[in-house]
């Protein structure tokens, strides 16, 4: 195996965030590890951070490009309907009884993009279905689980084309550390400091208890209806579990659950998105009665049209983000073609399945008491990014009244 150009010490300090401030694994508990096996250096740093912590067993499931591209390449047509079910279905047992969930991402973020879209769309949608059971305990938040990321070195000669592979990786590798505040004395302190900001924004909105927010901007003018007894979230959250971990490594937001039948207006995306190896540009969609009635892309949109058709609540929302275009990812310029980094640079919404926790008392309800106070279901959940510099956003109060929210981007 070749050597990495990055850091050692900074690769065991994001791995000691990961473990202790990300998923904050606790004595005895088991942890499923998923990762491309180009995160190794990362891996094998997480597994020992998280043996220290007290883990009782760490379960890796590593990924291959190769492996993924020989299906398309070779497989039969029946292939892109079929999914490793028996593997969720242990995944969703293990959560069950209480392992927590580390996700490592940083594969090639368009490794599928030449690739038959009606393919890529098929297999996502085997894979959401065969998913469901294990990303119900991950949206429910059952347990403790976080995502953070590898600097890859395909998907840095993606962001960086113009370097050399070492120079890329390092080059992804340095604002991958600085997003994820590692690159400072004591990043566990960093994290605490900057969930006390988000914490704040929290309140002041879960205080202030709007019915609606109102997007505007450049192709945007969109009401967003919040869901009856919706719940901001943003950085550390506790899970059912009781352990409090930060979700995403690294993370810009406060987010809650949207009406899914009280959205109207149109809305266009201010970055691309990257979707299964595809990339989706120029999104431009418009609402009624919180479905998407028109879909149009400038780029990617047959793919786009694939996944508004996967469900019947893929056309709707199940997420709202507020993030200031101040915040340190917005600032560093880059478009990381990767949801984990790029919804942290912008207010966004996410198609499809909401989370139960951004509901007051959200562990308690059923889910046909989530649905009838607007959350929504589906198998999927795909955020974009529809927020920038001239994004204004209203608070709506339930008696019409209207309160600043964002200016320009920014906090109000």
């Amino acid at each position: 195996m070749t050597s990495t150009p990055i850091d050692p010490t900074l690769i065991d300090r994001l791995a000691e965030v990961a473990v202790r401030t990300g998923v904050n694994i606790q004595p005895g508990q088991q942890l499923v590890l998923t990762a491309p096996v180009s995160a190794l250096p990362l891996v094998r740093a997480v597994t020992r951070a998280a043996y220290r912590a007290g883990a009782s067993l760490v379960t890796p499931l590593l990924s291959d490009p190769d492996v993924a591209l020989a299906r398309f390449e070779e497989g039969q047509d029946a292939s892109f309907d079929t999914a490793a079910g028996w593997l969720y279905g242990g995944m969703a047992e293990a959560f069950g009884e209480g392992a927590a969930r580390m996700a490592i991402v940083g594969e090639d973020p368009m490794l599928l993009a030449e690739q038959d879209p009606a393919k890529v769309a098929r297999a996502g949608k085997a894979n959401s279905i065969a998913y469901k059971p294990a990303m119900e305990k991950i949206t429910n938040f059952n347990v403790n689980w976080s995502i953070c990321a590898w600097p890859g070195a395909a998907w840095a000669k993606r962001m960086f084309p113009e370097l050399s592979e070492p120079e890329a990786q390092a080059k992804l590798a340095e604002a991958i550390f600085a997003a994820a505040r590692v690159d400072t004395a004591d990043p566990v302190a960093a994290w605490a400091e900057h969930n006390a900001v988000l914490r704040a924004r929290t309140e002041w909105l879960n205080a202030e208890r709007f019915s609606a927010l109102h997007f505007t901007g450049p192709g945007t003018d969109l009401t967003i209806g919040l869901a009856d007894g919706h719940e901001w979230h943003g950085g550390a959250s506790t899970a059912q579990n009781g352990v409090q971990c930060n979700p995403n490594i690294p993370t810009e937001e406060v987010f809650t659950t949207p009406h899914a039948q009280r959205v109207d207006g149109t809305v266009r995306s201010t970055k691309p998105l990257s979707h299964q190896g595809s990339l989706i540009d120029g999104i431009a969609v418009r609402f009624e009665g919180g479905r998407i009635v028109e879909a149009t892309a400038e780029k990617g949109e047959a793919v786009l049209k694939e996944l508004l058709a996967t469900d019947e609540g893929a056309a709707r929302l199940g997420e709202v983000a507020l993030v200031p275009h101040g915040s340190p990812i917005s600032q560093s310029g880059l478009l990381f073609y990767n949801t984990l980094f790029d919804e942290n640079a912008a207010c966004h919404i996410a198609l499809g399945q909401c989370y139960s926790k951004c509901f007051l008392d959200g562990a308690s309800l059923s889910a046909d008491q989530i649905a009838a106070q607007g959350g929504n279901s589906s198998m999927i959940h795909v955020d974009w990014m529809i927020g920038g510099a001239e994004t204004d956003i209203d608070g709506i109060r339930d008696d019409g009244t209207r309160v600043p929210v964002f200016r320009k981007g920014e906090w109000a």
